[in-house]
């Protein structure tokens, strides 16, 4: 029988679904703005739509990359491509 409190081993942990977040941007807007906000608002990025995106997974960033609008069956749907992967050592 194996024993309950033993770690899984490492390619166990392969298939455990992550979330991972992409940051186009940020806003700033005070109260007063945020409190006039209706639908089709538009709000203002720090960023432009070419600049670099950071994803993160958790609270940490793991990657860089650029916005990408996929094509065929996936048309219009926005992906991002990897420009550069951050070593852990990196992100400290």
């Amino acid at each position: 029988m194996s024993d309950p409190t033993a770690l899984p081993a490492k390619g166990a942990l392969r298939g455990v679904p992550i979330e991972m977040r992409v940051c186009v941007g940020r806003a700033h807007p005070t109260i007063a703005e945020l409190l006039s906000m209706e639908r089709d608002t538009v709000l203002p990025l720090d960023r432009r739509i070419e600049d670099e995106v950071e994803v993160i997974v958790g609270d940490r960033l793991v990657a860089i990359g650029e916005l990408v609008e996929l094509d065929g069956d996936n048309g219009g749907q926005l992906a991002v491509r990897l420009t550069k992967v951050v070593d852990a050592g990196d992100a400290a």
